[in-house]
């Protein structure tokens, strides 16, 4: 099993800060190194070539072998691979949205239009990338945070936050949207991924699912026991890890003493990838690789994305009591929108009219969301009934009629009152 950052086309700055043990040891089972964020392709941090050099029983490989022609061709089938320009506008384009949807549902909060926001600033790379990655019958199964990546998806901003306004248990159709609920359990939904992969499998159907999960719910058995049946059916779904440094106020290093998230893929025979998740276009192509390899028949992979939250975990939350400003500030410097811009001016394709256009439409969708979650809903009581079960238990129903008793009475009620008030 390797552990990669995806190779060719971009040797990115490493991020800053904190960032993951990069000890390999034992844990890796075969003689294949593996490259940790950051690292300039075909080197190693202690400057030896990559790919496939035999190991000097330490766990380093060897350097001064053949491995580095090796290093050099994949190098060179990397460039070779070089992301389309279009696709790269498109990226900038929602990473710039996705900033300004973050930016926006915060205030949205601070106006008590939201009970609750999780922002994803500082995340928007991972997220946009998540939801390019797909094709349309593809599944994407989000965790509370990956509102952006629903947005990115096509899903209705208002219907994506209706769920944190209180309005609904979940505010968009599923199945037409492709979409799976907005998931506030951690990690809850990586089992229904891969259920919903598994069958697809199994009726033939070409569909690969995509679960995001943060590095907190790695934690939680759900993840492990979708890990697990992933791998032994050979489910075509996809991992994505994104490893924001603080599972609410406790860091990755009081949670796991795996040198990274990617390595317990080893303990469940899949494949593992490492990427920087502040690159838009990296984490792009490590999902469209994985999502391929899936679609194909090789099963699920394990991807961890190294982010950072920049902002606290909830609006109820006070970050400075567990993270220092310096450490958000260093993070700033490795912005995802700024890493992204830097790589389409390097290549000639960001402007300033580009840059103009990608600036207004995220205006336009921001503004189009605040005047809609403006405007006061005017909830039907009675759907707190609707979509609990497919067939109403008694108990629901003699609650619904009791509901509806009273919702009679006190429409009599009021309407008695409005006939005196007319007399």
């Amino acid at each position: 099993m390797t552990v990669l950052e995806q190779p060719g086309t971009h040797a990115p700055a490493s991020p800053p800060a904190w960032r993951p043990r990069t000890e390999a040891g034992p844990l890796l089972p075969d003689a294949e190194p593996y490259r940790v964020l950051g690292a300039r392709t075909g080197r190693l941090p202690d400057g030896s070539d990559g790919s496939t050099a035999p190991q000097d029983g330490s766990g380093t490989p060897t350097p001064g072998t053949a491995a580095a022609a090796g290093t050099e061709e994949a190098a060179e089938a990397g460039r070779a691979k070089e992301p389309a320009a279009e696709l790269l506008r498109r990226l900038y384009a929602a990473v710039v949205q996705g900033r300004r949807f973050n930016e926006q549902a915060t205030a949205l909060t601070r106006q008590g239009r939201l009970a609750v926001y999780p922002s994803s600033r500082g995340q928007e790379a991972c997220q946009v990338a998540a939801a390019l990655a797909l094709r349309e019958q593809d599944w994407l199964f989000p965790s509370y945070r990956d509102t952006l990546s629903a947005v990115a998806r096509g899903v209705d901003p208002v219907e994506v936050l209706s769920l944190l306004r209180g309005d609904w248990h979940h505010g968009y159709d599923a199945h037409r949207t492709r979409v799976a609920p907005l998931c506030t359990p951690l990690a809850t939904q990586l089992p229904h991924a891969v259920g919903l992969a598994h069958a697809a499998r199994l009726r033939g159907d070409d569909v690969a699912a995509l679960a995001l999960v943060g590095d907190g719910g790695t934690s939680e058995g759900d993840f492990h026991e979708a890990l697990n049946f992933a791998a032994v059916w050979r489910s075509p779904v996809v991992f994505l890890v994104q490893n924001n440094g603080f599972a609410i106020s406790v860091p990755l290093a009081k949670q796991t003493a795996a040198p990274s998230l990617a390595h317990k893929a080893v303990g469940y025979g899949m494949p593992g990838r490492l990427v920087d998740g502040n690159d838009a276009v990296a984490v792009h192509e490590v999902l469209t690789e994985a999502l391929e390899r899936a679609r194909s028949g090789g099963g699920p992979t394990l991807i961890e994305a190294v982010t950072y939250r920049l902002e606290a975990h909830t609006n109820a939350d006070d970050a400075t009591r567990y993270r220092t400003e310096e450490e958000v500030t260093a993070w700033r410097e490795h912005d995802p929108v700024t890493v992204l811009e830097r790589a389409l001016r390097q290549r000639g394709l960001l402007d300033e009219e580009t840059v103009t256009a990608a600036a207004e439409a995220a205006e336009r969708q921001a503004a189009d969301l605040r005047a809609r979650m403006n405007t006061e809903p005017r909830p039907d009581p009675m759907e707190l009934f609707t979509h609990v079960y497919t067939e109403p238990t008694g108990q629901l129903r003699e609650q619904a009629a009791q509901l509806r008793a009273e919702l009679a009475a006190e429409q009599a009620t009021e309407g008695g009152a409005t006939g005196e008030e007319n007399r």
